[in-house]
């Protein structure tokens, strides 16, 4: 659970870092997402989680 928890506020941090470095860049991407239709989103949401979980499994394996 802990390795969970540290996953987590690790991937809030990244993202907090990209807002305060790029918040311009940050604006535009965030424009472009919401002209994405939802069926993409969720391809991309998928591929995103499951090279996560890949990423885990080899650097933990």
């Amino acid at each position: 659970m802990i390795d969970l928890l540290t996953a987590l506020a690790l991937a809030i941090a990244l993202e907090g870092a990209l807002y305060a470095l790029f918040p311009e860049a940050m604006k535009k991407f965030m424009a472009q997402i919401l002209d994405q239709p939802d069926s993409a989103l969720r391809r991309a949401g998928l591929t995103a989680a499951v090279a996560g979980v890949a990423l885990v499994w080899v650097i933990r394996g």
